[in-house]
């Protein structure tokens, strides 16, 4: 049983300055009790403010999902098809670079760049040619954009095809314009839920090998935790120690490029593939349990990863809303398309506008501002003049 002196002495020692530990962490993630919830709230809500301020970012960004063809079947993803199924797609550069001149238009500062495994994705027999020829086709289609591309499941995808270094992959892309890699396919940081979750997926160490690599090469990465589904509070928070870890060794080592933010995705399971549904009864997510667990993210990571943002496509732009409350300081992307997340029967959508973006922080009794890919603020005005 979890009482409220307990959390309360947890909490004291974090607002005091001293590091949550795992142990405690799990604690914190296992309140159920209301007045608790409250209590863990109240500390990451206080804890935000003294770290970020109270002024809450968005960034004006379209997601580009090249294609949906993959060679994994991982159990929580409706997303992927193989390429003779129906509703399998493969964009070529003229309809990314026709999407891409629309979100520019719109003011977008950012493209998202994600896909499928397709090993039928080469250019000379290596797929890495391929992953430099789109990039390097974007980048010199739109100069001023940031393309924030290819999670470490991909990194890991075109070394294993081309037989090349992690370090060699990385720096190819950042050669031909990758800005920034999203740090999903984390999932869980823990090879018992992934042998489960996603079984083809690449393991634990070797996504943080993958992060570690990219900050050495210079590219900034973010960080996330897919939540709600076989994952277990310790487990949970083990997740957030080793990306603490990294983030800590970005800086003890001073490297330049580090983690920039901090993402729970919580699971949407509606449409999700058939032996996992059995395993989690759940359609959509529980807005109280992400809320717990993005407050314990803040309370972990505050220090050392200080941007957090809930995700509006999963938990719709009202549920997004209240998180600013538990610990975020950033209400994400406009997007303008979503694939991933709405084929698994997300309700969020999949676009929102600026104006919605800063009517919603401006309802929570916050203060809009529109930032780029590394939570600088944008100079509107120049972003609108071309």
């Amino acid at each position: 049983m979890i009482d409220s002196a307990t959390v309360a002495a947890i909490l004291a020692s974090v607002l005091d300055g001293k590091p949550l530990e795992p142990e405690a962490a799990t604690v914190l993630l296992k309140a159920r009790d209301r007045s608790l919830r409250q209590q863990i709230q109240a500390a990451a809500n206080q804890l935000r403010s003294r770290q970020v301020g109270d002024r809450v970012s968005y960034v004006i960004n379209r997601n580009l999902n090249f294609t949906n063809i993959c060679e994994q079947h991982c159990n929580f993803c409706a997303f992927r098809r193989d390429a003779d199924q129906d509703g399998a797609f493969w964009l070529d550069a003229s309809i990314l670079l026709e999407k891409g001149a629309a979100a520019v238009a719109a003011g977008a500062t950012e493209f998202c760049l994600q896909g499928g495994l397709n090993p039928a994705a080469k250019r000379n027999g290596r797929s890495l040619d391929f992953y430099v020829e789109l990039t390097a086709s974007l980048k010199q289609a739109f100069p001023q954009i940031h393309l924030h591309a290819f999670s470490p499941q991909e990194i890991q995808f075109i070394a294993r095809e081309d037989g090349l270094s992690f370090r060699e992959v990385l720096m190819a892309l950042r050669s031909a314009g990758v800005g920034s890699l999203p740090g999903t396919a984390a999932e869980v940081l823990d090879d018992s839920v992934r042998r489960i979750l996603c079984p083809e997926k690449l393991d634990s160490a070797t996504w943080k090998t993958i992060i570690q690599t990219a900050h050495q090469v210079g590219l900034p990465t973010t960080s996330t935790l897919l939540s709600g589904h076989l994952e277990t509070p310790s487990q949970q928070a083990q997740h957030l120690e080793q990306l603490r870890q990294l983030q800590q060794a970005a800086i003890a080592g001073e490297t330049p490029a580090r983690i920039t933010e901090f993402i729970l995705l919580p699971f949407v399971g509606e449409l999700a593939p058939a032996p996992l549904r059995k395993r989690v009864k759940r359609d959509q997510p529980d807005l109280s349990d992400a809320l717990l667990v993005m407050a314990v993210a803040r309370l972990y990571l505050g220090d050392w990863i200080a941007n957090h943002q809930p995700s509006w496509v999963k938990l719709g732009l009202a549920g997004a809303t209240q998180a600013l409350d538990w610990g975020c300081n950033d209400l994400g992307g406009t997007l303008m398309e979503e694939h991933i997340t709405s084929m698994t029967g997300a309700q969020g959508g999949t676009a929102q506008t600026v104006e919605q973006l800063e009517a919603a922080i401006a309802a929570a009794g916050r203060q809009p501002y529109q930032r780029d890919t590394l939570y600088r603020p944008v100079a509107v005005e120049a972003v609108h003049a071309g």
